[in-house]
């Protein structure tokens, strides 16, 4: 009998879990984030506020459903160092939140949003030797990181507060 799929659906509970306690560590930095957005000075091409919950629920579904392939794959229990590289990125997505929402400053979030592209982009290589599948969930991810970091870099440019 084979437990490894035994325990498949538990396995996706915890990476959905996984992701998501990421994705409320950084909720936390964000209790006056639409009163603080608002106020920024904004390129025309900024998105509303009330985009940014829905887009970002979705990919961290989307990470969670990765990190769970990878699981199946073995791909952790094999390469312990992926298991790091996939929490590294969990927790410096969190950190941005509370870079630049609660603690104001565009420049250190900028560039924990690079290393954030950097881990990302690697995590993507590492997933696509094992499951391409895996790897192509996180694309959008990745991409949605590209645009943050413009918008951040423009916020940062254009508003003295930051």
């Amino acid at each position: 009998m084979d437990t490894h799929k035994e325990f498949a659906p538990l396995a996706l509970l915890a990476s959905f879990a996984a992701c998501f306690t990421a994705a409320a560590l950084g909720a936390l930095a964000t209790t006056d984030a639409q009163t603080f957005y608002d106020a920024l000075q904004r390129p025309n091409w900024a998105p509303p506020a009330s985009l940014f919950g829905p887009v970002w629920s979705l990919l961290y579904a989307m990470m969670a459903i990765a990190a769970w392939i990878m699981w199946r794959k073995h791909a952790f229990q094999r390469d312990p160092a992926l298991t790091v590289l996939f929490a590294v990125q969990l927790g410096l997505n969190a950190l941005w939140s509370w870079i630049f929402f609660r603690w104001h400053s565009g420049l250190f979030a900028f560039i924990d949003i690079l290393a954030l592209i950097a881990a990302v982009a690697i995590v993507i290589i590492k997933f696509w030797s094992r499951s391409r599948i895996a790897s192509t969930l996180m694309w959008p991810y990745l991409c949605w990181l590209a645009f943050a970091a413009t918008l951040n870099w423009s916020l940062w440019r254009q508003n003295p507060i930051l």
